[in-house]
Formats: C-alpha cells, sequence, structure tokens
C-alpha cells in the first residue's frame, strides 16, 4: 500500500523549471531512494512533500489525502541545510521540537533520552549546539526528525559530512527505524549507500524521473553486463582482451580487472583469453551493473536526449 503518491507534479522558480510533471509512490515500511546529481530537482520536491512550497500542477497524496499542515506533524524531514539553534542547549532543544510536533512535554522528555542514549550522546543534553562538532551537531537533527515517532521519515543526503564510524551508526539506526515498520524515503547522491539500503528508488535528472521502481527490477533490466576477473600471474592477457568487439575495460588494478560487456557470451571470452595466457583465474563473475553505473548512464542518456531535443 502507498503512503505517499506524488502525482505529475511540476514547480517552477521565474523561467527554471525545477521539476517537470513527477510521479512515483512509496510503499508502507520500505526505504525509498530519490536519487539524481546535484540540482536534479530532489530537494524541490521532498520540499513539495513536506508542505514547505506547493506544486504549480500535480498533486501529493499523503495516507490518502493531500498534504498540508495536518501532514507535517505526520511527517519527520531533516534537510540538508542543518537548522539548530546555536545558543540552546540539546536537550532543550530536542524536546522543543518534539513538542512542535505534538508530543506532551513528558513524552517529548522520554523519547529525547531514549534517541541521546542510542547515539551514546546522553552527555550532550546540557551542551550548546555550538559546543558540538558538525558530525554531533548532524546526529542531534536526525534525533530531533525522528523523536516524535512520525509515519514517514524524510532524509536529505543524511550521511553528507559524517566520517565513517558515524555513518555506519546512523544505518544502523535507519536499517533499524525499517525494521520497525517504518517508511523512509532519503534523496541521495550517494549510489553506494542507495544499493547498500534501498528497496526502492526514484531516479531524477533534469526535473524529471527517468527511471523508477523496485531496486531489484531496476538491475535486473539492465541485464548482466559486467565482468570481474580476480586474478594471479601474468596481465598479458588484459591487452588482448580489449581487442574482443563490443568489451570495454573499466577497471585494472595489479590483480583485478573489471570489464563492461554487451553480451553475455564475450564473458566466457574473457575468461579464455586469460586462462590462455596462462594467468591464474581466482575468481570470475558476471554480474548486473552497479547502481552507480545504472545512475551515469541513464543521466547520461537523458542528457544526450534533452542536448537533441533542445537543438532540434
Amino acid at each position: 500500500m502507498s503512503v505517499l503518491r506524488i502525482e505529475g507534479v511540476t514547480k517552477r522558480y521565474d523561467r527554471t523549471l525545477a521539476v517537470d510533471k513527477i510521479s512515483f509512490s512509496v510503499a508502507s515500511g520500505r526505504l525509498f531512494g530519490l536519487l539524481g546529481p546535484n540540482g536534479a530537482g530532489k530537494t524541490t520536491t521532498i520540499r513539495m512533500i513536506t508542505y514547505i512550497t506547493i506544486p504549480d500542477d500535480g498533486r501529493i497524496l499523503f495516507q490518502n489525502k493531500n498534504v498540508g499542515t495536518w501532514s507535517q506533524e505526520r511527517m519527520g524531514y531533516m534537510p540538508e541545510e542543518r537548522g539548530l539553534y546555536k545558543k540552546m542547549k540539546i536537550g532543550e532543544q530536542l524536546i522543543f521540537m518534539a513538542e512542535l510536533k505534538g508530543l506532551s512535554r513528558s513524552e517529548a522528555r522520554k523519547q529525547v533520552a531514549y534517541w541521546l542514549n542510542r547515539f551514546e550522546a546522553s552527555d550532550w543534553a546540557e551542551k550548546k549546539t555550538e559546543e558540538l562538532s558538525k558530525g554531533m551537531q548532524q546526529k542531534v537533527q536526525f534525533i530531533s526528525t525522528i523523536a516524535h515517532n512520525p509515519d514517514l521519515i524524510i532524509l536529505d543526503e543524511p550521511f553528507s559530512g559524517l566520517d565513517p564510524v558515524n555513518a555506519e551508526l546512523l544505518r544502523e539506526v535507519i536499517l533499524e527505524l525499517k525494521a520497525a515498520g517504518k517508511t523512509i524515503l532519503f534523496a541521495s547522491h550517494r549510489m553506494e549507500q542507495v544499493e547498500q539500503m534501498c528497496d526502492d528508488i526514484c531516479l531524477i535528472a533534469h526535473g524529471k524521473a527517468v527511471l523508477t521502481g523496485p531496486l531489484r527490477d531496476v538491475k535486473r533490466s539492465f541485464g548482466r553486463n559486467t565482468v570481474e576477473v580476480e586474478f594471479e600471474g601474468t596481465d598479458e592477457w588484459i591487452a588482448q582482451a580489449k581487442n574482443i568487439q563490443g568489451v570495454s575495460l573499466k577497471a585494472h588494478t595489479r590483480n583485478r580487472a573489471e570489464w563492461v560487456v554487451s553480451q553475455e557470451h564475450q564473458a566466457q571470452e574473457i575468461l579464455q583469453t586469460a586462462i590462455g595466457s596462462g594467468a591464474s583465474v581466482v575468481r570470475f563473475e558476471l554480474m548486473e551493473p552497479s547502481l552507480n553505473e545504472i545512475f551515469i548512464r541513464t543521466v547520461a542518456k537523458d542528457h544526450s536526449s534533452t542536448l537533441s531535443t533542445t537543438t532540434s
């Protein structure tokens, strides 16, 4: 069941068409990735979902009703531009924000204490925002997003600026929330994180939704076109394999080569070339392209189509 539906939504700013007839839906209890390069329209779309701005055309339905001030209490939104009160103590600030979202003061205290403890940050309660590092502030911002127990959690570039340890902690918490039945939408241009976490995706380029659906189906639709070979010994075979028609070398390190093939049977030609040259093949795998490659190919294709339309 869809908890959120975006239907033919368009948004203009003066002469700039920021979002162009975008449509997608977010199913209940799923983790949805809104992807695209910087300036693609991700944040504009999120700001319309959260009723900060209003579409020029189309409609946005949350729990089968048009979004409005009522829906803001049922959503938790962490914007890319973080916004905390610098002089206010962390505990007081989080309680205040939870109360603004409809929690009683006692329940707000309870939830804030729980989440500060979950992030190993209970001793931050009496500190002011300006006393915390950027990474610490980001965790506080995340707590303010989820403390009121929203039905829909929206995160805009949630891992931006986090070191690997804190990024992993945040990832764990997001997956815990999903396991608890929460619906989560996050916008990102970090393909590896999306590929590890998301159930469904929508790829936006130039304000348009150019690719949408379950991640598993999207990857399957591109076929198995990536070959990884790990080997020991000579790498002379790599120069030979470059001559196979329809094959291109994507990456090459001392004991590893990654190829892109236009047809699956070419993978066997690569393998035979490696073995025939005397290399010892440790691992050979024909697989679907990574989400990063799909992203690059789709955005490049859309860009070429846009240029063709503009110049014709």
